[in-house]
């Protein structure tokens, strides 16, 4: 009697990719974790068969994207590996070895998990490359999407607004007169304003710009608090307005310093030594009397700020050498610091000034970008891998 083997099916050739091919037991893979991911969320799903042909389009992409990345020497790491799969762990709630037991429990492989998100970093990492570079956002632009975008409306803070109203013009200058002589605002308000809420010192609810009848909204041109407007005329009368505080997700503020500094750097014919002895004696002629601006732009070798008389932007924290940081966060306003030395050479600085800054606005005009290079990026990336996919050599096996 003839023995009888069992027969098994190979994995067969599904879709030629270029240089690559795509198995069926890949797509019935994809396919399966498709059909998973419907169930789990009780989503109607389509049919097997469409669902099949978007997971094969899917995966050719994907496949010409990883073809790309092999090209271009484009590599995920390891150690950024790890750190990924950690965090994804973190967000979860649990450490890296309780994630890989939860994915166990789960019957899903940890490997295949790492697998996955090494193949989606990558991909990342092309279309970052390949679209990124090819998006531009002209000024003109950016400002049209700041004035006529609805959804940053949703961005804007919401403002705590005084207001003084009075009969005529020259009445509204003597109360800028008093402003301006330091006298309280509240009180004013409460002393000569004709308005409804006089009594409470001229104060408004709380609301948006954008929600503010539309001669506050044009007047209030600066929303930093203590801002005062100019008279603004109405039927009523001339309106002073004063954005007392103001709320919000984006209303950020930011300590930041200036300061200007000398700086002369080690080299082959001036060793450490001779450098920080050098410009211990310019210090000392500052100490003396001598103009700090014009020394700085004679010896300071720093050529972003010497021919500013050594004066640099105002910054805050995070920018500079943490030894830089450190001398001008702790000295006192006006006092030359001793020389000291960064990866850069030697320095002394003084702190001229120091403030709080509103960065509101940066805030919002920073997530307002993000917004816009989003969506461009959303609409080149679509047209990229559309012109990607269409030039592409597949052929699609009928495994039927």
């Amino acid at each position: 009697m003839p023995s009888i083997s069992k027969i098994e099916t190979l994995d067969r050739i599904a879709v030629i990719v270029d240089d690559g091919i795509l198995m069926e037991s890949q797509i019935d893979l994809a396919l399966e974790e498709i059909i998973k991911r419907y169930d789990a969320q009780n989503i109607p799903k389509p049919a097997i068969s469409v669902l099949r042909e978007q997971t094969i389009e899917k995966l050719i992409v994907e496949e010409l994207q990883l073809q790309m990345a092999e090209r271009a020497g484009v590599r995920i790491s390891d150690a950024e590996l790890n750190t990924t799969v950690a965090r994804i762990a973190s967000n979860n709630g649990m450490s890296l070895e309780e994630f890989i037991l939860y994915l166990d429990s789960e019957g899903e492989s940890y490997q295949r998990l790492r697998d996955n998100i090494k193949k989606e970093m990558t991909v990342q990492r092309v279309q970052r490359g390949r679209v990124g570079s090819s998006i531009n956002i002209t000024d003109k632009e950016f400002e049209a999407f700041l004035a006529t975008d609805e959804s940053l409306k949703q961005l804007e803070p919401e403002l705590l607004v005084r207001q003084i109203l009075v009969k005529t013009l020259t009445d509204a200058e003597k109360v800028l007169e008093r402003i301006n002589a330091d006298q309280s605002f509240e009180d004013l308000a409460k002393q000569l304003s004709i308005s409804s809420n006089a009594s409470e010192g001229g104060l408004m609810k709380w609301r948006k710009k954008s929600d503010m009848p539309s001669l506050f909204d044009e007047g209030l041109e600066g929303i930093d608090v203590g801002y005062i407007s100019s008279p603004l005329e109405s039927g009523a009368g001339f309106h002073i307005l004063k954005v007392e505080e103001k709320r919000g997700e984006f209303v950020q503020y930011e300590d930041q310093w200036l300061v200007r500094h000398i700086l002369l750097m080690p080299s082959e014919i001036r060793d450490e030594e001779a450098s920080e002895l050098e410009l211990i004696d310019i210090r000392n002629r500052v100490i003396n009397g001598e103009d700090f601006k014009l020394l700085a732009k004679e010896f300071s070798e720093d050529p972003g700020s010497a021919q500013k008389g050594g004066e640099l932007d105002w910054m805050g924290k995070g920018i500079t050498a943490a030894e830089f940081e450190a001398t001008f966060t702790t000295i006192e306003k006006g006092v030359i610091s001793d020389v000291f030395q960064t990866e850069f050479g030697f320095h002394f600085l003084e702190l001229m000034d120091q403030r709080n800054k509103d960065m509101t606005n940066e805030a919002i005009e920073n997530r307002a970008f993000n917004i816009l290079y989003s969506r461009k990026y959303d609409e080149e990336l679509e047209n990229t891998l559309r012109t990607m996919r269409a030039e592409a050599f597949v052929e699609i096996k009928d495994l039927d």
